[in-house]
């Protein structure tokens, strides 16, 4: 189990490191849907073809993002983190993924060797983002601690709803509007943690 300084630090990846394993993906304008009461039903039918493709590999598999906390408006992107034994360990993942339609899109070996799959089916809706941590990894935490906190805490949950949208009308990519949300972002974090008895 990773410390508390490890779980509270905002880790970040090497700036020089190119994370994209096919290219960059086209920019396009960021948009929000209401919640969506199917999302929950779209990721237990997602999580199942994980299982199956994968068997004992997977070591945990979790709902996240914004689309795994009901009332919360978000991307239409079904958000998944997969625990493996090691992320760096490819063969043991990324062909059955394949198998089923996902393709690996990035690769991240200085942000907690995180992997991220997309399902290759471009017409699927809502979109997949499958990411890949290994055992305890602090980044994994964090966003099981995330949503679990917007789920019974609806005031942090509408004030980074507003967040969200107040970050769409700057425009750019998906790591823009990113970066306008993430002062609020972190003031959620921080109280999350105290709360926990972890700052």
């Amino acid at each position: 189990m990773p410390s508390f300084e490890e779980i509270t630090r905002h880790h970040e990846p090497d700036p020089d490191e190119n994370p994209w394993v096919q290219g960059p993906p086209p920019s396009g304008p960021v948009s929000l849907v209401d919640y969506d009461p199917h999302w929950p039903e779209h990721y237990q039918r997602l999580a199942s073809g994980i299982r199956e493709a994968l068997g004992d590999v997977v070591l945990d598999l979790e709902h996240v993002g914004s689309t795994s906390v009901p009332g919360l408006a978000a991307k239409n992107v079904i958000d998944i983190d997969l625990t493996v034994a090691d992320p760096r360990d490819e063969d043991a993942y990324v062909p059955a993924l394949e198998r089923i339609g996902y393709t690996l899109v990035i690769r991240e070996p200085s942000w907690h060797e995180h992997r991220a799959l997309r399902l290759a089916d471009l017409d699927t809706w809502p979109r997949v983002n499958l990411h890949v941590f290994g055992p305890d990894c602090p980044e994994a935490i964090r966003h099981r601690m995330f949503r679990d906190w917007l789920r019974t805490h609806p005031e942090d949950r509408d004030l980074y709803a507003n967040a969200k949208r107040d970050a769409i009308p700057g425009g750019g990519n998906v790591m823009d509007y990113n970066g306008r949300k993430e002062k609020v972002v972190h003031e959620i974090y921080d109280r999350m943690f105290r709360a926990a008895g972890m700052l």
